[in-house]
């Protein structure tokens, strides 16, 4: 007998009655399913025994892993696990471990193994890869992406059960922009939309009033809705916050001696921010008590990710602080060497963590708070050994030393690379500083990403399952259990076919899986028997074209939006064309008024993005690697789209139509992105030389650059209007800095009509751009 001949016997369906939600959710979903007149009983644990044509849904506890034992269902002891049985009474038993395992194994279930013989599955247990996978700055959660069009909820929350997924952040604003107050020509206060802070959501008496009520109220229920879907579906909500954030001036008036730390950039930033001395007693009852009513709220929170030093936070005399080593009055005097202040600062560090893990635990003892190394490099011998005990670390590696890449790209060995799919690899010199921390009650969360963010943002659903799989083996393999994923999932509504996911997916229950075979079976999944292997032939064709792509820093993370590349024309001399027609994408870049990435897409600020020499070796290499597969794969997708409309296979028509689509508009990503090399290279050396035949070349670089990138807007617009699919990262709302709008091809329009306008212009940078000042007394007129 098949598993579903079982189910439709199955008469009756059981959960504990002290149990978890997602019990529950399950047993609602199952009776959806199989229908009949079936009721849902809680029952007692000493209740929960063999029934005829019954089904078990329970998170085991110690009586459960007796009857299990007894049944000679051998569970694991060292790993998390998931199991189901159906015994000679035709009655079935799901059972995990942990309730973040349940309805992934659920879902297995009613998705693999309906039509399997009962025979086979008397003791089926699988023990679970990875103990903990995170979200960590999920983009449409919770982020700046979060104003992306028709985004269902429950649905997206309820797949990242389904993938096996355990924790996940809640907190988001639930307003397009951040209350942080700005002046005109800055851009800074737009930083506050995406990590907010603590007192975004709750009061404490220190600040009472700083923020309108009903703005703390919008927010704090959204992260309420956000925490009980979470919960619904076994998983575990937390936070991912900026902290210590800066707070508005009016509370420093209010108390001129609890000022800290400037935390502000002093290039991007047109006023000085301050975040509040957490030395300060009062400052710490503050933060406390924002912790504390907000676990009294939500009081299944059980951690809260600190990211620091950027975006308006930071710790009181820090290095990397943007102004340098500074803070309140409280840490240390005046004129200490560089080494007492770090001893000084790392102190204060571990004390804030203590604080906030200590306040929530009050409510929630399993509270936990993780952080990011990088910001404390000039403190971080001082700060290691006193992370334990529930403070926790998540990283690219533990090797880094600040924000340095230390990995080499897959094909590229004198590329370095760090945290994106590129960084595919385990060094075996990790292993040592996690088990230190893990000797100390710490974990250690090691980042990948196989979604969009840094990876292909703006774009939604570009396969690499291969890349996915290697860099989940050398975690796995190199003893890691614990995983924080980078930028959220794909939308299942938006991305159909997600075979990144999928492949985690299966990796949690199978990690010796074999890859290729893996592939094959999502891939007959979508395509079908017939179209199985044109289908597996085109993610490889593009996975190949992913693989030789040489990354630009910055853009190739999430800068295409930030930057606008997309939109933004690229001609020899940016400056000639008029502000005000410029203003439709440079209002809308994460650029204050006077950063020179406005007129020279090597820089940003004070920083040198991409070298002209980089610039050279990406353009051509992308030339050389890139293009041959890439168009290949596209051509395919295309071939089997159009031969199964034919022969009206509805379900591989629409695969091959969605990978169509996204190829081509990977395509157009890469294009852009080689663009703004060539840009780079030909617009600096043309500036460098005096040479006419090396003007010349220049010239002619640029010529070909603007025709091709000209092309290559007309091709995106061509995929906005012709597109039955998501293959773009969207606001339903309206355009921000970090997201596109509903007027993206009409930007495009401007972008065009802008390049061929300008193209014949001289190539020039103005040197001085970041000095000029509107108005100047000086200038003359």
């Amino acid at each position: 007998m098949k598993l579903k001949e079982v189910l439709k016997q199955t008469r009756k369906i059981r959960i504990p009655q002290k149990g978890y939600p997602v019990e529950r959710t399950i047993a609602e979903e199952l009776l959806q399913q199989i229908g009949g007149s079936i009721d849902i009983q809680a029952v007692k644990d000493m209740d929960m025994k063999s029934e005829k044509w019954a089904f078990y849904i329970a998170v085991a506890d110690e009586n459960l892993k007796k009857l299990l034992s007894q049944m000679r269902v051998q569970l694991p002891s060292e790993k998390e696990w998931i199991a189901f049985s159906v015994d000679e009474n035709m009655c079935c038993w799901l059972i995990s471990s942990k309730p973040y395992f349940l309805y992934a194994a659920f879902s297995y279930v009613m998705e693999n193994m309906l039509d399997s013989d009962v025979s086979r599955l008397k003791k089926w247990v699988r023990k679970i890869a990875f103990d903990v996978e995170k979200s960590t700055f999920d983009l449409f959660l919770t982020q700046y992406a979060r104003l992306i069009r028709k985004f269902k909820r429950e649905h997206y929350i309820r797949e990242y059960a389904r993938l096996g997924f355990t924790h996940i952040e809640v907190n988001a604003l639930a307003f397009p922009f951040p209350y942080e107050k700005g002046i005109p020509g800055e851009f800074y206060s737009h930083f506050y939309t995406y990590a907010p802070a603590l007192d975004q959501f709750v009061q404490s008496s220190l600040n009472h009033g700083t923020y309108p009520a009903e703005y703390l109220q919008a927010n704090l229920e959204l992260l309420k809705k956000n925490a009980q879907l979470v919960v619904k579906y076994g998983l575990v909500p937390g936070l991912l916050c900026f902290e210590p954030r800066s707070v508005p001036e009016s509370l420093f008036e209010k108390y001129p001696t609890l000022r800290g730390a400037r935390v502000d950039h002093p290039f991007r930033s047109f006023k000085p921010r301050f975040n509040l001395s957490i030395v300060h007693p009062v400052v710490q009852n503050h933060y406390a008590e924002l912790m504390t009513n907000l676990m009294k709220n939500v009081p299944e929170l059980e951690f809260l990710t600190i990211w620091t030093n950027d975006s308006g936070a930071g710790f009181e005399y820090t290095k990397s602080l943007y102004v340098g080593r500074n803070g309140g009055a409280y840490l240390i005097r005046e004129w200490k060497d560089d080494e007492q202040i770090a001893k000084a600062s790392a102190s204060n560090i571990v004390n804030f963590f203590r604080l906030m893990r200590d306040a929530a635990s009050q409510i929630n003892p399993k509270f936990r708070v993780i952080t990011r190394l990088e910001p404390f490099y000039g403190e971080r011998q001082y700060l290691w050994p006193n992370i334990r005990e529930r403070i926790d670390v998540e990283v690219n590696s533990l090797l880094a030393s600040g924000w340095e890449n230390n990995y080499q790209h897959p094909e590229y060995r004198d590329v370095n690379v760090l945290g994106s799919a590129y960084h595919n690899t385990l060094k075996d010199e990790e292993k040592a500083p996690m088990e230190e921390l893990h000797l100390r009650n710490s974990r250690s969360l090691f980042f990948h990403s196989f979604c969009a963010h840094t990876n292909h943002e703006p774009l939604l659903g570009i396969p690499f399952p291969w890349l996915t799989h290697e860099k989940l083996h050398a975690l796995f393999k190199g003893g890691i259990k614990y995983l924080a994923h980078m930028g959220g999932i794909h939308p299942p509504d938006k991305v159909p076919y997600a075979v990144n996911q999928e492949v985690f997916r299966l990796f949690q229950i199978d990690p010796e899986l074999d890859i290729d075979q893996t592939v094959h079976i999502i891939g007959e999944k979508y395509a079908g028997r017939e179209h199985v292997e044109s289908l597996v032939r085109g993610w490889k064709l593009v996975e190949q074209a992913i693989r030789c792509f040489m990354p630009l820093p910055l853009y190739s993370h999430f800068g295409v939006v930030w930057q606008r590349l997309f939109v933004r024309p690229l001609v020899p001399d940016i400056d000639r064309i008029p502000e005000e027609e410029r203003s439709y994408y440079e209002k809308f870049m994460c650029t204050s008024i006077h950063n020179p990435n406005r007129v020279d897409l090597a820089k940003d600020v004070l920083f040198e993005l991409v070298s002209k020499e980089y610039a050279y070796k990406a353009y051509t290499r992308i030339d050389e690697n890139v293009w041959k597969p890439l168009d290949e794969g596209i051509g395919l997708f295309k071939r089997e789209m159009e031969e199964t409309h034919q022969l009206e296979n509805i379900q591989g028509f629409k695969v091959f139509e969605d990978q169509y689509f996204r190829a081509r508009a990977l395509k157009c990503l890469y294009e852009t992105l080689r663009n703004t090399a060539v840009w780079i290279y030909a617009i600096h050396t043309y500036l460098g030389t005096k040479e006419k035949l090396e003007r010349a070349h220049c010239r002619n670089l640029l010529n070909e650059m603007i025709e091709r990138e000209i092309h290559n807007a007309r091709e995106l617009s061509d995929i906005w209007r012709t597109a039955p699919i998501e293959w773009l990262i969207v606001s339903g709302s309206e355009e921000t800095p970090f997201i596109h709008g509903e007027n993206f091809a009409e930007l495009l329009e401007k972008k065009i009509m802008l390049m061929e306008k300008h193209t014949n212009d001289e190539p020039f940078i103005d040197s001085g751009y970041m000095f000029r000042v509107s108005e100047n007394p000086y200038e003359e007129s």
